[in-house]
């Protein structure tokens, strides 16, 4: 810590930020524009400037740019000096001179950091008068809107786009005094970070083309703290919602797990919630009936058939808690395949059980050496590749600090840097958009990527199985895998379930503890396939095909499933003859999808955006999502739909609870894993100052007037009875507790950068501590409890295919896929990826059909080339339509 003299004013703060940093962690308001808290300072736009004193005695001082200055003991500056303020106005005159008057029609009028800035500053009025600069914008896809001519030259968005998420097709673009940020020429934006643009960008140059469809300014949004659901790391997101449709997502900061950013999927998924398919009514028989009618009839079946239910891992706990209540545990499975189902639980063991936990997404970024095993990290865990990105620039920022250049200079930074990286180590089946940070890759079966791991960790450890027979050159491989990892501090070894294989996720563990043997602060990522597998598998429950079987035999007779589609689980084969020997199949399904067409019962569940519920992220960090608004129709929670089943039936027990609280009270009592949910928000009855916290900005307008054609008064707002939150812009106006944030915005600042007013220090933990509960840790004292089983080689078959499945972030997931803009984005054909020389044996080019029989259908298939998946393997697109129902690795038979 430092002791720094601001405006006479002595203050205590972190020495090795710059004076930017330290001014705003302490809440003053000096504004910026190209500094930025994850990117850290460049000196680009000159708004920054304060006055530094050699000591108490120098009357004069200097002008410096604060974001370019470290902070040292003793120091003396001021912020309120009357030569640093008008240069500070002068600065955002330079800046306005081609910016164009266009804020009333501007997307980011009202939440604009210029516009915020320029009040700041005290400019009001513009000196230029001659023709401004004007540029021609560029179609930049589905996601992103381009406006060149708001630009300001402060070069956050080329820093993020190439510098931190490693995109290649955007650049700046410079001659004279013209400089334009964009592509070489129109096309879709490449990264799959694209829309961060949107929130780095201090103007409205870069805006989120899918709200300006719908378009709505931000303060006339409700809003409510939420977590994507469209992948396992749980990153914390703010949804808005007009006029009973979800208008927008924007990134809600959390210090540990998201940070500043999210990914395009967890940006633009969300347009399946206001889809017009989407099931908004009961259906019973393919007749629309009323709530009463449905209730009354699962009331029926209840008490007359032998019920089972289906669970989902992209559903709550609370919703999977009370089907599991409703039907009891005993004939309560979980709705993935067998392959998903067992690696979700070694995963828990392997976390429980073994000495290394898993470190946050924030703690990756700082881990000096990295290993992967079996995962395309960009494709199905976009956010935790944004972090490894970061993770590689860490063994050489260690001479960087020899070099006295503090890491926040992120020019000198760069310029130092070059294009080093630490150890970085790539195991997959195939090429992916990481390996141009690694310093080895391989390129194997998942099998062999296994073998690989063994091998690795035996040169760690020789207390790990050696493998037989291993090749020499993969011999060499290995170890100077294990020399990389063993020369770093603190390394992470990375894996999941993508690659369907518990052998590659067992030599990951093996790794990772054999590091821990060797006094090494290691980590162990292991990602999940959806957003509450691993919350799922912590609340217990048999496999799904239990249930296929339980009905087979006449154990059942009705199935309740809840917001799965069982074809994406299990073969074709087996589901469609589950669902027709089932005398009733019943629904709980907001999105169509082809089980909800065999269902005799339809039962209209909720949104995310329409419900409260609480998601298990990779790391088995609980966290709750609010709902954003609630719906007028019959559309509610599948919690609230089956506690009120319960109810009617006379479950005893389900019959004590009335909302959500009491259900994630049960929850926290009954379920082992699950200790401590009921305390990672304030009960129902928080309030602050007797208020409640609100959804809506104190801003927001034309209450009485958008349902005005209903009724010209004003209706009743909604009462949230499971949380603290109001659905109106009434209530307590100041800090709310971190996990109930509904949006940022402080006095002045009206923008996303309003976040450093909520944090303890900038880019620190929110105050109050970052939301969300770890429930899984490793066991003090544990010791590592080697898998010993080598898998053995891969061999090729002839005329066979072994079959793997291959992610991409737009197109895989269920949800994300059936947004217009992420559907653009989408693998147009079905295909099977096959090396070269496959396809040359096979008679074969690219763009070729091919035919292979699984489970026996017959499958025909594009063919994809790549030069880096293994011979005798075939990459297909994990749910893409079109593709196998079946489960996968396995065997596929080439037909002629």
């Amino acid at each position: 810590m430092a002791t720094l003299y601001i405006d006479n004013q002595p203050h205590e703060v972190n020495s090795g930020h710059n004076l930017l940093e330290a001014c705003l962690s302490l809440g003053l308001d000096l504004p910026y524009f190209c500094w930025h808290p994850a990117m850290g300072s460049v000196g680009a736009c000159r708004q920054c400037a304060i006055k530094v004193y050699k000591d108490e005695n120098d009357k004069k001082g200097r002008l410096i740019m604060s974001c370019m200055e470290p902070v040292t003991n003793n120091q003396r500056i001021s912020v309120a000096d009357t030569e640093a303020k008008e240069f500070r106005e002068e600065v955002i005159g330079w800046l306005m001179t081609n910016h164009p008057h266009d804020c009333a029609v501007c997307d980011e009028g009202g939440s604009c950091h210029l516009q915020d800035m320029t009040v700041m500053t005290g400019h009001a009025y513009r000196k230029f008068r001659y023709k401004k600069r004007t540029h021609t914008n560029q179609d930049l896809g589905p996601f992103i809107n381009h406006e060149m001519n708001r630009c300001i030259q402060c070069y956050r968005c080329v820093r993020f786009y190439k510098d931190y998420a490693g995109g290649k097709d955007f650049d700046v673009f410079a001659s004279r005094n013209k400089v334009y940020f964009g592509r070489q020429e129109d096309g879709v934006l490449e990264s799959e970070f694209s829309g961060n643009l949107a929130e780095v960008c201090p103007t409205g140059v870069f805006t989120d083309k899918t709200l300006k469809q719908h378009y709505t300014r931000k303060w006339d949004l409700t809003m409510a703290p939420s977590i994507c659901q469209h992948c396992s790391l749980g990153c914390n997101i703010i949804a808005g919602e007009r006029y009973g449709s979800l208008r927008m997502i924007g990134n809600r900061y959390h210090g540990e797990v998201n940070g500043y950013f999210i990914c395009d999927r967890g940006r633009f998924g969300y347009e399946f919630v206001n889809a017009p398919g989407r099931v908004r009514q009961p259906i019973m028989n393919g007749q629309v009936i009323g709530r009463k009618e449905v209730l009354q009839e699962i009331n029926r079946l209840l008490k007359e058939a032998k019920v089972i239910g289906i669970g989902s891992p992209r559903a709550s706990i609370q919703s999977n808690f009370a089907l599991k209540a409703l039907v009891g545990k005993n004939n309560f499975y979980h709705g993935v395949s067998e392959s998903e189902h067992d690696m979700a639980e070694l995963a828990i063991r392997i976390l429980k059980e073994g000495p290394v936990r898993t470190p946050s997404l924030k703690e990756v970024e700082s881990c000096d050496a990295v290993f992967i095993l079996g995962e395309d990290l960009t494709n199905s865990s976009p956010m935790l590749a944004l972090a490894v990105r970061q993770a590689a620039r860490v063994q050489p920022m260690n001479e960087v600090a020899k070099a006295n250049i503090p890491e926040w200079n992120d020019a000198a930074v760069r310029e130092f840097v070059q294009d080093k990286n630490g150890p970085f180590f790539s195991a997959t089946i195939h090429d992916t958009k990481l390996d141009e940070l690694a310093s080895e890759k391989y390129y194997a079966a998942p099998d062999d990527i296994a073998r690989l791991g063994f091998a690795v960790a035996h040169r760690i450890d020789s207390a790990v199985p050696d493998v037989p027979n291993y090749p020499e050159e993969l011999k060499q491989l290995a170890d100077r895998i294990a020399s990389g990892l063993l020369q770093s501090e603190n390394p992470v070894v990375i894996s999941g379930v993508s690659s369907e294989s518990e052998t590659v996720m067992r030599a990951a563990a093996n790794v990772a503890w054999a590091l821990h043997s060797k006094k090494k602060k290691a980590g162990l990522v292991l990602t999940m396939l959806e957003c509450n597998s691993l919350g799922l598998a912590m609340m217990g429950g048999g496999k799904l095909d239990g249930a296929f079987n339980a009905v087979l035999n006449g154990h059942a007779d009705t199935a309740i499933i809840m917001e799965n589609d069982l074809y994406r689980h299990g073969s074709f084969a087996t589901v469609d003859k589950f669902l027709k020997t089932c005398k009733q199949v019943i629904v709980l399904e907001h999105t169509p999808h082809a089980t909800l067409k065999k269902a005799h019962v339809i039962i209209p569940a909720g949104t995310f955006a329409e419900s409260d519920g609480m998601l298990i992220n990779n790391e088995g960090r609980a966290q709750r999502f609010f709902q954003v608004y609630e719906s007028t129709e019959v559309i509610q929670e599948s919690w609230r739909w089956l506690l009120n089943m319960g109810i009617n039936a006379g479950n005893e027990h389900m019959s004590q609870w009335k909302n959500f609280e009491d259900i994630t009270k049960a929850i926290a009592q009954e379920e082992e894993f699950l200790k401590g949910v009921d305390t990672i928000t304030p009960p129902s009855s928080f309030r602050v100052a007797g208020q409640r916290i609100p959804r809506e900005p104190h801003r927001y307008s034309g209450r009485t007037a958008m349902n005005a054609n209903i009724n010209v008064s004003e209706p009743k707002p909604p009462e949230d009875p499971d949380s603290s939150l109001s659905y109106t812009m009434e209530g307590y106006r100041g800090l709310a507790p971190s996990s109930m944030i509904p949006f940022f915005w402080s006095p002045g600042w009206n923008s996303v950068q309003s976040v450093n007013k909520y944090q303890n220090e900038i880019g620190a933990s929110l105050k109050g501590g970052d939301p969300g509960l770890r429930l899984i840790e490793p066991e003090p004292g544990a010791v590592a409890n080697y898998f010993s089983t080598v898998p053995e080689v891969f061999q090729p078959i002839a005329d066979h295919f072994w079959l793997v499945w291959t992610h991409h972030i737009f197109g895989s997931e269920e949800l994300s896929k059936r947004s217009p803009s992420v559907a653009q984005r989408m693998p147009q054909h079905p295909y099977a990826m096959i090396n070269p020389k496959d396809a040359e044996q096979q008679k074969v080019n690219e763009g070729d059909k091919i035919s292979f029989e699984v489970e026996k259908h017959v499958y025909v298939l594009m063919v994809k080339l790549n030069n880096t998946i293994p011979s005798g393997v075939a990459a297909l697109p994990y749910g893409l339509e079109g593709m196998p129902s079946t489960e996968l690795p396995g065997w596929g038979i080439l037909k002629r």
